[in-house]
C-alpha cells in the first residue's frame, strides 16, 4: 500500500511534464514546420539544379559529335515505330531499316549521298528561350 502511495505522485510528475512542455511547442511549432518546409523546398530546388547542371557538364565532355566513327546523316518515319536511317562508317554509307526489336541493313550505297550541311530549324519558342538564357545555336557546335 505504500508502495502505490509513493508511486501515486511520481506518475502524475512524470505526466504533467510532458504535456506543459507539448503546449510551448505547438504554438512556435507552426513557424519553425514553415520554414523547415520551404528550407527544405529550397534544398531539392537547388540538389535538382546542381544534378542537371552536372548532367550536361558530363554530356559535354563525352566524345565530340567530330571524333564519332558512326555518323547519322539521315533519317524518315515509316509509321509509328519504323523508320529508315542512313548512316555513314568511314566512306560507306547503309541503309538501314529500324522496327521494334531489329535492326536491318537495306543497302550498302556505291556513291555517298551528298547531304546539304544545314542548321538544324528550331522551333520559334525554342529560339527565343535559347536567346534569354544566353545560349546561341552556334555555341553548340
Amino acid at each position: 500500500m505504500l508502495g502505490l502511495v509513493l508511486a501515486l505522485p511520481f506518475s502524475v510528475l512524470a505526466v504533467e511534464p510532458v504535456t506543459t512542455a507539448a503546449a510551448p511547442a505547438v504554438s512556435s511549432g507552426v513557424a519553425g514546420q514553415l520554414t523547415q518546409l520551404v528550407f527544405g523546398l529550397l534544398l531539392v530546388l537547388g540538389l535538382i539544379f546542381f544534378l542537371a547542371w552536372l548532367l550536361r557538364r558530363v554530356q559535354q565532355a563525352g566524345p565530340a559529335g567530330k571524333g564519332q566513327v558512326i555518323e547519322l546523316i539521315g533519317s524518315r518515319a515509316l509509321g509509328p515505330r519504323d523508320r529508315l536511317m542512313l548512316v555513314q562508317v568511314g566512306n560507306e554509307q547503309i541503309l538501314l531499316g529500324l522496327s521494334p526489336g531489329t535492326i536491318t541493313a537495306l543497302h550498302v550505297l556505291k556513291e555517298p549521298v551528298q547531304v546539304p550541311s544545314t542548321e538544324k530549324a528550331t522551333p520559334e519558342f525554342a529560339q527565343r528561350l535559347l536567346e534569354l538564357l544566353g545560349k546561341d545555336q552556334k555555341d553548340k557546335k
